[in-house]
């Protein structure tokens, strides 16, 4: 395989294998599905709703933290799955701690949603 040192062509591809994995996530993993979704969802709420652009902010950088840890958590269970395909007590730590991230993530994600969203659903 031949090494590319060009900065521009391989940056490029840096952004195609992005993309491709984003598109990978999305079309192949439920919980990015659904989390994708409700992504979608508040993001058209922001558009109906006019929120500001502080909560703009927020909202997206909510959104994407909790797709980032989703994706990361995607790959370390899929590493480990490869590594360890069998049940086992320490592969089954390290899920449960990724997808406590993930938790914590949606946990900020939610409370974001919450401290935009209700007082406007308050004041209609």
């Amino acid at each position: 395989m031949k090494t590319d040192h060009s900065f521009i062509t391989g940056r490029l591809k840096s952004f195609k294998y992005a993309i491709l994995g984003a598109y990978k996530l999305v079309t192949t993993e439920h919980s990015i599905m659904v989390q994708f979704s409700l992504g979608i969802l508040v993001t058209v709420a922001g558009f109906y709703f006019g929120i500001s652009k502080t909560e703009w902010l927020f909202q997206t950088m909510a959104i994407g933290l909790v797709l980032s840890i989703e994706g990361l958590n995607t790959a370390v269970e899929k590493i480990a799955d490869f590594i360890h395909p069998d049940f086992h007590n320490k592969i089954g730590f390290i899920k449960d701690i990724a997808a406590g991230a993930v938790f914590f993530a949606a946990m900020v994600a939610i409370a974001v949603g919450l401290i935009i969203y209700i007082p406007i659903i308050q004041n209609l």
